[in-house]
């Protein structure tokens, strides 16, 4: 028996599977497929939150160093988000595929120790009170909980009885990786004309991905494709084909917009696609899939050890707004993208420039897009810091908070006795001193901030159970 099983080996899985190993878990990760990572990835985009997470796990600089960055983002003609100024050690969007991370990950949990099974589809998911039996590729695994990492067509989320709803968005998305003979000029390069919209981002080996759209073409996603298509689509939604040549991978896809009603049954759980697909439109997807995995993992480390079971249902109560708030923004950028008149998308560009040169909302929109600005909802009378995302704070003698998070532990910002919890709990000076005592959780969100040493060791309490 082991104490956590993950079904799928995605970036998702792979980061969840990681940390519990780090943390001293007994994991076992379950993948249908047979090991190879593709380079037919469909993600390219890491926001700023996923790096500082990534940071948090000493791996954001290895991989900033396989892509470019962008320091804004341009939706439509006239509308431009800057991410120059994030609050954030990261200030940009970082284009690199998906394959690239998954790379990192899936190094760091096979050094962590993580079991990793191949070939091992999901057959069957059965929990009583004590555990969770898996069926994979004709084994029976056994495991406290079960943590559903398997995308849209999640096996783990059907076994357990929950629906899916919502619908397809765009269909029959044309996917093609190409050489070009004009390399774009921008890193990125999307845009919506009409009935075509089309989207092209570098590899980093010398081929680009299309993402390309025609409003009248609605076929299945088994219908065959042509480079000739896709460079007719392309050149109307960005006035050029890039010369574009020698396809090594042509396909069709449709774009998805639902969210399971729960993401946690009893031992089960949900995270990434499983739990909730959105639009393309913003580069969230994998990002948003991510920051689930960072905030249940401490947690079922923390209850395997002895905290109480209740901490597990703070991953949805956190976790499923901020899924539904990316459908809803993700969704609107896209449909206004799909505007089709020419007055439209004029109107789609004043309304939104003119949106984002208000400071206070570009800092917002700036803040969901990369996910620094979500926030977490903290108990009546707690501090307002309470929930929200810690910031990287310079420590005495050098060093930076999100350093210290690498330990996957509880980082106390202040000068305080945690004896009980030194070994879950590393206690650090700021290099300001003065301010209150801040206490971080492992994934990076403010857990409690006060000065008395007694409220303190009531909050380790609820958190990571009684002292030992």
């Amino acid at each position: 028996m082991t104490q956590v099983i993950v079904v799928g080996a995605g970036p998702v899985g792979l980061l969840l599977a990681g940390d519990l190993a780090e943390a001293g878990v007994d994991v076992t990760l379950l993948e249908r497929r047979d090991g190879a990572i593709s380079n037919l990835s469909r993600a390219f985009a890491v926001h700023a939150r996923t790096l500082e997470q990534l940071d948090a796990r000493g791996l954001a600089d290895q991989l900033v160093a396989t892509g470019a960055t962008l320091g804004s983002l341009r939706l439509y003609e006239r509308a431009e988000i800057d991410l120059s100024t994030l609050p954030s050690r990261f200030p940009y969007l970082l284009i690199t595929p998906q394959f690239n991370v998954e790379n990192l990950l899936l190094a760091r949990a096979e050094k962590a120790g993580v079991r990793i099974v191949r070939d091992a589809e999901v057959t069957g998911v059965d929990q009583d009170g004590d555990g969770v039996t898996v069926t994979a590729g004709g084994t029976t695994y056994r495991a406290a909980y079960v943590v559903g990492t398997d995308g849209l067509r999640s096996a783990v989320r059907t076994a357990v009885g929950l629906p899916f709803p919502g619908r397809s968005v765009l269909k029959s998305i044309m996917l093609a990786d190409v050489r070009v003979t004009e390399e774009p000029a921008e890193v990125l390069t999307a845009n919506g004309v009409g009935d075509a919209f089309a989207f092209i981002a570098p590899f980093g080996d010398g081929y680009y991905r299309i993402f390309a759209w025609d409003r009248r073409v609605a076929v299945p996603d088994s219908a065959p494709l042509t480079l000739d298509e896709v460079r007719e689509v392309t050149k109307r939604a960005l006035g050029t084909d890039f010369g574009m040549h020698d396809a090594r991978w042509l396909s069709r896809f449709h774009s998805d917009e639902r969210q399971a009603p729960h993401y946690r049954v009893g031992r089960v759980f949900l995270a990434g696609d499983a739990a909730h697909v959105h639009s393309p439109a913003g580069g969230q997807g994998m990002n948003t899939g991510l920051q689930d995995a960072a905030n249940l993992s401490w947690k079922l480390a923390a209850v395997l050890r002895g905290a109480p079971d209740t901490l597990l249902d703070t991953y949805e109560a956190e976790r499923h707004p901020v899924g539904r708030s990316v459908l809803r923004s993700s969704g609107a950028i896209i449909r206004a993208a799909m505007i089709r008149s020419a007055a439209g998308r004029a109107l789609r560009g004043f309304v939104a420039a003119n949106a984002l040169s208000v400071p206070r909302l570009r800092a917002k929109v700036a803040g969901q897009l990369s996910g620094v600005g979500y926030r977490y909802p903290a108990p009546a009378g707690a501090h307002d810091l309470v929930g929200t995302r810690a910031v990287d704070v310079a420590l005495a003698g050098g060093g930076r908070l999100y350093e210290e998070l690498r330990d996957r532990r509880f980082v106390l910002v202040g000068d305080a006795d945690v004896t009980g919890w030194a070994d879950r709990v590393q206690v650090v000076t700021p290099a300001r001193a003065g301010g209150p005592l801040v206490l971080v959780r492992p994934d990076g969100y403010v857990a409690w901030v006060g000065t008395d040493a007694a409220e303190l060791r009531q909050a380790l309490a609820g958190l990571l159970g009684s002292a030992e």
